[in-house]
């Protein structure tokens, strides 16, 4: 059964349930709107971001930058709520020295 994808008003974006928690994405990929914004927000520059994904073309990154920028209230929130911090609150696990994932317990208090 093929997934149901759900066009927005940008040609390059699209949501698809199951696929990242139906987070927006670049259409044919699981590279995220909210991917694109981190390093954006980081200070890379587009040029960079091209560059390091190459197969998506110009157009998907600026049109994934235009998304961001055009749904911005929503896609920060996105981001904070998905910090590794965030993450690992939501679902309880530490880090490990070597930085593998201890999951919790549940059954010690």
């Amino acid at each position: 059964m093929a997934a149901v994808i759900k066009k927005t008003d940008h040609p390059h974006v699209v949501r698809v349930p199951g696929v990242l928690s139906g987070q927006p994405v670049i259409d044919g990929h699981r590279i995220s709107v909210a991917s694109i914004a981190r390093f954006l927000n980081a200070g890379t520059s587009v040029d960079e971001i091209i560059a390091t994904y190459p197969h998506l073309g110009a157009a998907a990154i600026h049109d994934a930058i235009s998304y961001y920028l055009d749904h911005k209230d929503e896609m920060d929130q996105l981001i904070a709520d998905t910090t590794p911090e965030k993450v690992q609150e939501r679902y309880g696990f530490t880090i490990g020295e070597k930085g593998g994932v201890i999951l919790s317990d549940p059954a010690k208090p």
